[in-house]
Formats: structure tokens, C-alpha cells, sequence
């Protein structure tokens, strides 16, 4: 039974401004110690934050009424790349695709 969908895209661009004006700060309230370490040892990082960030997005969407936050998700990849997530005081299963190019990241979740 679906509870939820979500879905988002960022701009890369717009991501990598938020980032080069607040820096740490917003890294550091947006993705986890492990998210920022995957995606800054990638050949172009901010397209891999902004996948994140719009996984992130949609994961929150799908939830809708029933909140959770940035920091509550985490999302991790396996050995073959295929995205997954974990939500920190949540107990669902979460379907999520990710896609991304040179310019925009989408992502979409089903709960």
C-alpha cells in the first residue's frame, strides 16, 4: 500500500550558491558527515549533493503531515551505486530514485 510519493529537482547551480555563501553551515545542517564525505570525493560533487538534496526533498514530500527533517534522512548507496535511505526515527520503507546531469538533479519517493 503506498502512503506517500515526492518528488523534486534542484537546480545545481542554485545548490552550489547556497553552499559557497554559507558553507559549512548549510552542508552540515542539510546532509550527514557521510553524505558530504561521498559526494566531495566524486569527480563533480555538487551534482551528487544536489541528488541528495532532492532525495531529501521528496523523501520529506511523501512523508507529507508527518514530518521529518534534513538530518532525520541519510542517503547511502550500495556496492553497485543503486541509492537507498535511512530515516532516523522512522520505521518505513522508502522507494527512491535519483538522476542527475550536468545541470539539474531529480529525485522521486514512494512510501
Amino acid at each position: 500500500m503506498t502512503k506517500g510519493v515526492g518528488i523534486d529537482i534542484v537546480e545545481i547551480s542554485r545548490l552550489k550558491q547556497a553552499i559557497d555563501k554559507w558553507g559549512d553551515d548549510f552542508l552540515n545542517r542539510v546532509f550527514t558527515k557521510k553524505e558530504i564525505e561521498y559526494s566531495m570525493q566524486k569527480r563533480f560533487p555538487f551534482q551528487h549533493l544536489a541528488a541528495r538534496f532532492a532525495a531529501k526533498e521528496s523523501i520529506i514530500k511523501a512523508f507529507g503531515n508527518n514530518p521529518v527533517t534534513f538530518k532525520d534522512i541519510e542517503i547511502i548507496n550500495d556496492k553497485f551505486g543503486k541509492p537507498s535511505c535511512r530515516i532516523h526515527k522512522k520505521r518505513n520503507h522508502i522507494h527512491l530514485s535519483i538522476a542527475h546531469t550536468d545541470k539539474y538533479a531529480i529525485a522521486t519517493a514512494v512510501i
